[in-house]
């Protein structure tokens, strides 16, 4: 049983906001796939509403398009290092790479994650350089540094050969040279085909698939995604999986499913080389191995790297639990993390002794914020601790997980961020300035960036980038001197006045306007000491039949500071917590009575 057409897997990598997902919707759209009545979307691929307001990619989509008879499907990836527990799966599934780097930018830390992978299963890259029409574009440059990037991460000599496109996503442009004229994607389509085989029709052999990917339909139960490398996979079919354990059983295929554009589209039968979604065995993991039942193969498992960060999810427990969100109860969180689980490989989650709630273990801040923030939409109410590092002992020494922080800033405040970075322990591996502008590469431990972003706003006035990614574990780099300035805690349950916020502000920063409604351990401000001071927000002014000049004139508060939840979760100390609802953000402190907290401080 042949196939009909040659099939080649494309997965685009890039450093977030490069363009990777314009470049999808160029392909996408010179490719036929939109009838001329369809509305056309913009970063059609990021379909979730989370991907679509941050210009990131979170979860790794499949489309196909066809090019003079050969089926290309394209794997569109996540460019952060903290969804990579996606990427290392996806690399099995490719024939090829495009690496999409920005003219002026050049090769940024996230890509090297996504390349490193790439490289190791032997697939050869082809670079698109991007944004060619921009004024500061050095794309000669930008390819030297490319190059210096392929050795850096041991490329063989037949990586290093590696083709170039220049081009335009936006507009839908590629060029094989600089120079040349074109109004269109067909010199990347012509350097895709002239470069990368089409996968070996091996449809005669017995099925060996390998799920790369899962997924889950309310109706169909769990789904499984990998690349047939032989064989071909019919619907209801019978067939024998290789567990993770080792242990062989057996499974009845459901219904099946092949990319054509932009739709999943159910098939009778799938063919050698083709990605292929499936149902029908609810407990298929990745990495197993859907073999045929007369011929069982155990393919090598793919590793999926280990946690770095936990928080713990706890029961909202607050004054005003249950006044926003309508799923508050344990079962209700342990459900919605069991259906997690499902898909994110990348999360651990245990129970929690003594304690209602939960501890979550995830790749990054990135990683765990994306599940709290779909959780708040979904209508979930919970508390979540401060982020922390998950240490390793080994020959009973303690390693710790470090990130790779690349900071580009102006030369005047290039002093202060070495500064702070060293004060957290980072250690500078290089230094380049030019034309006014500095950057910093660092190795830094991850529990001393966390909370650092916004001191690092602060100190280059707002004007400094930062890139980060997941370097490696190493030796336990000592203890951190804690630099964050004590909180305002409210005193008492009730809605904040004015004129109370107004006496306050000699006192510290507001984190809440008037007319809020407050509870007893909330945090409302930021104290502009190192100490936590009790104050009272919800006291007005008393009333009398006195009169003194400019006695009532209008009082001017400050705008006060709004937390992001990644913000939220990066300022709280250890004995405080953030609560999270579908319509608020609230930081408090774990102990709420102020007594009962007293206590608490002497036992910890």
């Amino acid at each position: 049983m042949m196939r009909e057409k040659d099939i080649i897997n494309v997965a685009v990598i890039a450093h977030v906001d490069a363009g990777k997902s314009t470049l999808v919707d160029a392909l996408l759209a010179q490719s036929g796939v939109f009838n001329e009545h369809d509305e056309i979307i913009e970063q059609v691929m990021d379909s979730n509403d989370l991907e679509k307001e941050r210009g990131i990619t979170i979860y790794s989509k499949n489309c196909s398009i066809e090019h003079k008879g050969t089926k290309i499907n394209i794997v569109d990836t996540p460019g952060h290092a903290d969804f990579s527990s996606e990427v290392e799966r996806i690399m099995k599934t490719v024939d090829t790479v495009i690496l999409l780097v920005d003219s002026s930018e050049g090769p940024m830390p996230q890509t090297k994650v996504v390349l490193k992978k790439s490289l190791a299963q032997g697939l050869l890259p082809i670079v698109f350089i991007n944004k060619i029409d921009k004024k500061d574009q050095r794309a000669e440059e930008v390819v030297d540094l490319c190059f210096d990037l392929f050795v850096e991460l041991g490329a063989t000599l037949e990586q290093l050969d590696f083709p170039i496109v220049y081009g335009v996503a936006r507009e839908g442009i590629a060029m094989k040279e600089i120079e040349d004229d074109s109004d269109s994607l067909e010199p990347l389509f012509e350097v895709i085909l002239e470069n990368v085989k089409p996968y070996p029709d091996t449809s005669e052999e017995p099925l060996v698939l390998q799920v790369s990917t899962l997924g889950y339909d309310d109706y169909l139960g769990r789904l499984g995604t990998g690349r047939i490398l032989s064989g071909v996979l019919n619907a209801n079919d019978t067939i024998k999986i290789s567990k993770r354990n080792n242990e062989i059983v057996n499974g009845k295929i459901g219904k099946i499913f092949v990319n054509e554009g932009l739709n999943r589209v159910e098939k009778e039968i799938a063919y050698a080389g083709d990605i292929v979604t499936f149902s029908g065995i609810n407990h298929i993991s990745i990495g197993e191995t859907v073999c045929d039942k007369d011929n069982i193969v155990s393919l090598e498992l793919i590793e999926i790297e280990k946690p770095t960060l936990s928080m713990n999810f706890l029961v909202n427990d607050s004054p005003f639990s249950g006044l926003e969100g309508h799923l508050v109860t344990t079962r209700q969180i342990r459900d919605r993390l069991k259906k997690e689980l499902e898909t994110n490989v990348g999360l651990i989650v245990e129970d929690l002794d003594g304690v209602e709630g939960y501890k979550v273990s995830g790749r990054g801040e990135l990683h765990l914020s994306i599940l709290l923030e779909n959780m708040r939409r979904e209508g979930f109410e919970l508390c979540v601790s401060k982020p922390e590092v998950l240490y390793d002992i080994r020959d009973e020494k303690k390693y710790e997980p470090f990130e790779r922080v690349i900071v580009t800033c102006d030369d005047e405040y290039a002093g202060s961020v070495i500064n702070q970075l060293n004060q957290r322990k980072g250690m500078m591996q290089q230094m380049d300035t030019n034309m006014g502008t500095t950057r910093l590469e660092y190795l830094v431990p991850t529990r001393g960036l966390i909370g650092y972003r916004s001191e690092f706003i602060n100190a280059t006035r707002g004007t400094g980038t930062m890139e980060k990614s997941f370097a490696a574990y190493d030796k336990y780099a000592g203890a951190i001197e804690k630099l964050r300035n004590g909180a305002l805690i409210s005193k008492e349950k009730g809605k904040t006045m004015a004129y109370s916020l107004f006496n306050l502000s000699d006192r510290g920063r507001m984190i809440v306007g008037p007319s809020v409604d407050v509870y007893e351990g909330m945090i409302i401000g930021i104290n502009s000491r190192s100490n936590d001071l009790v104050v009272n927000a919800c006291k007005n002014k008393q009333l009398t039949n006195t009169r003194s000049s400019g006695a009532d004139e209008a009082v001017k508060l400050l705008r006060p500071l709004t937390f992001t939840l990644e913000q939220a979760l990066e300022f709280i100390n250890d004995d405080e917590l953030v609560e999270i609802t579908p319509k608020s953000i609230r930081l408090r402190k774990k102990v709420l009575d102020e007594k009962d907290r007293k206590r608490y401080n002497k036992t910890i």
